[in-house]
C-alpha cells in the first residue's frame, strides 16, 4: 500500500513536471515576422528521390532576408542544408545527368549574379560563369552539356570611372517601373547558350527587344521563348511565342500572333506540341483578364484553347508524362487547386482543392506531383502530391507556428445593396466566439484583380491575435470570380467596390461579429486606394490605415508605371477630365473626412508613387482630421527590410488600439 502511494505521487509529480516544461502558446506579435521563413523554387530530381528548394530567414544583425539551397528526400524522412553562406543562393536546379545542383549567387563580394555548381553529393560549389552584368536565368540542356542563359546587356555607365551619376536622357514612352526606376537606359535582355566543358559563350538573339520565359524542346534541338515584337513595346502588353533552333546563328520564328499576350511555354513530352497561357481578350490592355490555357503546334497554326470555358485563372501548364493531358492552378473563389484537362476536348477535373492554396505545381515521380501549399494556420510548405492527396515534405515552419495562438478563421457570403453576393473571410481572436460584438477591422487586399484566398496571412493574423475582428473581401473586381465580375469596375473605381465592401460589414454588424461603433478599415495598394475612397464616402470607420494609396488619380497620370491603363481604361486627362476628377473624391472632398488616417508608403515607390500618400496626409493636416505619415527609406511597392515591416505591423496595432479600443 506504501509502495503504491509513492508510485502514485511520483507520477503525480512527473506529469506535473511535464506539463510544466510545455510553454504556453503566446500570441502573434509583430517581431514574430523574424521567425516566418519563405519557401520557393521546390524542383524535383530527374530520378525522383529529392526535392530542392530554397529557404530565406532573417537575419536580424544585418536586417535583411537571407537564403539558403535546401534539399529534402521525397518520402520527406531526410531534410538537408546544402548552403550556409551570408550571400543569397536561389533558383536551384537539377543537372540532368543527376551530377550537379546549381544555383545563382553573388557570393564572394561579387557585384552581379552567376550560375555555380554543386556535387549533389556534398562539397563546396564552384563558379562556372563570369558574366559581366549578371545572369536572369538559366535552363539546363537535356544532355547537361549546355546552359541556357538570359542576360540583360550590361550598362556601361555603371563601369564609368566618375563618381558623378549622369543625368537620366529619358525618350521612352513608359518611362517608370517600380523598382527597376527611370527606364532611360538603352539595355535589353537576350538569350545565350554556355558550353560547359570549354566555358564558351555563344549569343543566340539580339536586336532592340527583350526575351524572356525560355525553354528547351526535349531533345535540345530548339527553344521556346516569349517577345514582344511590336513597334514600341511600351505602348502595349503584347507578347508571343517564338522557337529558336539551339546554334549561334538560328533565326527566330514566330508561332503566336494573339494581340494580346502569349506567355509560360512548356514542350510536351514528344517536343511535338508547346503548352502556354493566353489572355482571354485580345486587346494589348490587360489589367482585367485571366490567363486561358493553350496548345500549340511547334510548326505554328491555330492553337487550341484548352481552359477556355472555364471562365477562372488557370496558370503553370505542365504536362502529364503520355502527353494526354495538362495539369495546371485555377484560381477560384478563395482557393487555388490543381486541376487535370484534356487536351483533346478541355475536360476538366479537380485533382487537389479545398480551403487552401497550391502555390505552385511541378513533376514528380511516377506520375506524381510537387506542390508548394498554405492554408491561413500554416505557411507555404512542401508537398508531395500522390493520387489527389498531398503529403507534408517539409516542416519549416514549425518553429514559427507551433508556439504561437492563431486566429480561426471562417469564410462568409455577403449582400451588397445592389443585390451581388460577395465572398469573405473573418478572422477571429483566439478562444474568441463571434458574439458578443468585436471592435473589428476590414483590411483590404490589393489589385484590384487579385484575391483573399485561405492562405496564411500575417496582416490579418496580427490584427486578429489583438483581439480585433478582421475581415477580408473579394470585392468586384477581384479574379476567381469570373470575367465579368473582375472588368466591371473599369474606369469606375470607388464605385461598386465600396458598395460590396459597406456590404459586408454591414453583415458584419447585423450578425453581431462587429461592434458598429468600434471600425476600423485599412489595406495596402488598391488596398490603400480603396481605404481612401471608404472614409471619404462614409464616416463610419473610427480608424483608417492606408498604405501605398491614392485619393487624386489625376495627380498621378505619366507619374506612376499605369500609363497604358490611364490611355485605354480612362482616356486622356485633357479629353476625360470628368472622368479623372470623378474617380479622384477622396482628394476633392478631403473636407469631408472626418476618420482618424494613418499613411504609409515606400520612397522609391513607382508603383503608386509616395505623392498619392503625402497628398491625402496634407489635406487632412490642412482640414483638421487627425492623420500621421510614415515612409520606409528606400523601399520600393513591396516593404521588405525585415524591421521595416515588424515596425508596419506596430504602427497598425498603436493606430487602431488608440481610436478603436
Amino acid at each position: 500500500m506504501r509502495n503504491k502511494t509513492i508510485l502514485t505521487i511520483a507520477l503525480s509529480f512527473f506529469c506535473s513536471y511535464q506539463f510544466a516544461q510545455t510553454p504556453p502558446k503566446l500570441p502573434l506579435r509583430p517581431s514574430d515576422v523574424y521567425w516566418q521563413k519563405r519557401i520557393t523554387d521546390a524542383r524535383c530530381s530527374p530520378d525522383g528521390k529529392w526535392v530542392s528548394y530554397v529557404l530565406s530567414t532573417v537575419d536580424t544583425s544585418k536586417d535583411k532576408q537571407n537564403a539558403d539551397v535546401w534539399m529534402v528526400s521525397w518520402d520527406g524522412k531526410e531534410n538537408i542544408q546544402l548552403t550556409n553562406s551570408a550571400d543569397n543562393e536561389t533558383n536551384p536546379k537539377w543537372s540532368p545527368d543527376e551530377k550537379w545542383i546549381s544555383f545563382l549567387s553573388a557570393r564572394q563580394d561579387a557585384k552581379d549574379k552567376q550560375v555555380w555548381l554543386m556535387d549533389r553529393r556534398g562539397g563546396e560549389g564552384k563558379k562556372i560563369t563570369s558574366i559581366k552584368g549578371g545572369i536572369n536565368d538559366y535552363e539546363w540542356s537535356p544532355d547537361a552539356k549546355r546552359l541556357l542563359l538570359t542576360i540583360t546587356d550590361n550598362d556601361e555607365d555603371d563601369t564609368a570611372k566618375s563618381k558623378t551619376t549622369k543625368p537620366y536622357v529619358i525618350d521612352r514612352y513608359q518611362y517608370k517601373q517600380d523598382v527597376e526606376g527611370y527606364r532611360y537606359k538603352k539595355i535589353y535582355t537576350h538569350l545565350y547558350l554556355f558550353t560547359l566543358a570549354t566555358k564558351k559563350l555563344d549569343t543566340l538573339t539580339s536586336g532592340s527587344h527583350n526575351e524572356g520565359s525560355a525553354t528547351w524542346s526535349p531533345d535540345g534541338s530548339s527553344i521556346a521563348f516569349v517577345s514582344n515584337r511590336t513597334k514600341d513595346p511600351d505602348r502595349n502588353e503584347n507578347t508571343d511565342l517564338f522557337i529558336i533552333e539551339s546554334r549561334p546563328g538560328a533565326q527566330a520564328k514566330q508561332l503566336t500572333y494573339w494581340t494580346g499576350s502569349d506567355d509560360h511555354p512548356k514542350w510536351s513530352p514528344d517536343g511535338k506540341w508547346i503548352a502556354y497561357t493566353r489572355s482571354t481578350d485580345s486587346s494589348d490592355y490587360l489589367m482585367y483578364d485571366q490567363p486561358v490555357l493553350a496548345v500549340i503546334s511547334k510548326d505554328g497554326g491555330e492553337p487550341k484553347l484548352v481552359s477556355k470555358t472555364l471562365d477562372r485563372p488557370a496558370m503553370e501548364p505542365r504536362w502529364s508524362s503520355d502527353g494526354k493531358s495538362l495539369f495546371a492552378l485555377v484560381e477560384d473563389d478563395q482557393q487555388q487547386y490543381v486541376a487535370k484537362f484534356s487536351v483533346s476536348n478541355g475536360q476538366m477535373t479537380k485533382v487537389a482543392f479545398g480551403e487552401k492554396v497550391y502555390e505552385s505545381l511541378e513533376t514528380g515521380p511516377a506520375n506524381n506531383w510537387l506542390v508548394m501549399m498554405t492554408n491561413p494556420q500554416l505557411p507555404t510548405e512542401i508537398y508531395a502530391l500522390e493520387n489527389g492527396n498531398a503529403r507534408r515534405l517539409t516542416y519549416q515552419q514549425d518553429e514559427f507556428v507551433d508556439r504561437l495562438e492563431l486566429a480561426s478563421v471562417q469564410g462568409f457570403k455577403s449582400t451588397s445593396s445592389d443585390g451581388t453576393i460577395v465572398s469573405g473571410m473573418l478572422f477571429l481572436p483566439p478562444h474568441s466566439t463571434p458574439k458578443p460584438s468585436l471592435p473589428m477591422i476590414l483590411f483590404i487586399h490589393g489589385g484590384p484583380v487579385g484575391q483573399d484566398a485561405f492562405r496564411f496571412d500575417i496582416n490579418r493574423q496580427m490584427l486578429a491575435c489583438a483581439g480585433f475582428a478582421v475581415i477580408s473581401v473579394n470585392y468586384r473586381g477581384s479574379s476567381g470570380r469570373g470575367l465579368d465580375y473582375c472588368k466591371v469596375i473599369s474606369a469606375d473605381w470607388g464605385n461598386k467596390e465600396v458598395i460590396d465592401l459597406h456590404g459586408a460589414v454591414d453583415y458584419m454588424v447585423k450578425q453581431g461579429v462587429a461592434n458598429p461603433d468600434k471600425l476600423g478599415v485599412g489595406g495596402w495598394s488598391y488596398g490603400g486606394i480603396l481605404t481612401d475612397y471608404l472614409i471619404a464616402s462614409d464616416d463610419r470607420f473610427k480608424a483608417a490605415c492606408s498604405g501605398a494609396g491614392t485619393g487624386f488619380t489625376l495627380s498621378l497620370y505619366g507619374v506612376d508605371q499605369y500609363i497604358s491603363q490611364y490611355n485605354n481604361e480612362i482616356g486622356y486627362p485633357w479629353k476625360s477630365i470628368d472622368k479623372y476628377l470623378k474617380i479622384s473624391y477622396p482628394f476633392l472632398k478631403a473636407d469631408q473626412i472626418k476618420t482618424p488616417t494613418l499613411f504609409l508608403s515606400g520612397e522609391k515607390d513607382f508603383n503608386v508613387p509616395t505623392a498619392g500618400s503625402e497628398q491625402m496626409y496634407q489635406a487632412l493636416r490642412s482640414v483638421g482630421t487627425p492623420t500621421e505619415l510614415i515612409i520606409y527609406p528606400n523601399q520600393f511597392h513591396g516593404i521588405t527590410v525585415p524591421s521595416y515591416q515588424k515596425d508596419r505591423l506596430e504602427r497598425y496595432l498603436a493606430w487602431y488600439s488608440k481610436y478603436l479600443k
